[in-house]
């Protein structure tokens, strides 16, 4: 995607009186089941880790569901909706933290390293291995070893039918 094209962005608002305005136009739920090629970024102010599961379960690709308080600055916020539109994913680490406290006894996930749930994590926000190297002091290629390892663990070979990186996430989320 270049920066001139067009982007196809449906925000979802939780303010109640905006939201009832919308609701029989829009949901997020509805446009993700009727048209999945849409991206779809929710903006709210709540944690509701149920709504963000119902609206992954099938696929995480070209969601985002950020908490409007914690959205540090307008290029982050830029940079989360680009994501979005161009398949990835965007998850509040709140959102991400909500969701992995349902973890289950017998989960590969849990045989993952601190460091390693750390960077499976911000996979999880939609980050890239750039940006996860940045934000956690490392190199580029030390991100690549654990993500590769994270690969492993979780048992997901490599094939062209399946992109890893998302199953990770939804393997994280799920677990």
């Amino acid at each position: 995607m270049t920066d001139g094209e067009p982007l196809r962005v449906v925000i979802a608002e939780d303010s109640v009186l905006m939201r009832e305005g919308i609701a029989s136009l829009l949901a997020a739920k509805e446009i993700r089941e009727q048209h999945p090629e849409v991206g779809v970024l929710v903006l709210s102010q709540y944690v509701e880790p149920s709504y963000a599961m119902e609206l992954i379960a099938d696929d995480a690709e070209g969601v985002g569901y950020l908490l409007k308080d914690r959205i540090p600055d307008v290029d982050e916020f830029r940079s989360s909706v680009r994501r979005v539109a161009e398949g990835g994913s965007a998850l509040d680490p709140a959102i991400v933290t909500q969701l992995v406290g349902r973890r289950r006894s017998d989960d590969p996930v849990e045989t993952l390293t601190p460091r390693e749930r750390e960077v499976l994590e911000l996979m999880a926000e939609g980050r890239s291995n750039q940006s996860i190297a940045q934000k956690l002091v490392v190199t580029e290629r030390a991100v690549e070893k654990h993500v590769t390892s994270i690969f492993g663990k979780l048992r997901l070979p490599a094939t062209a039918e399946d992109h890893r990186r998302v199953l990770a996430v939804h393997a994280f989320l799920r677990s």
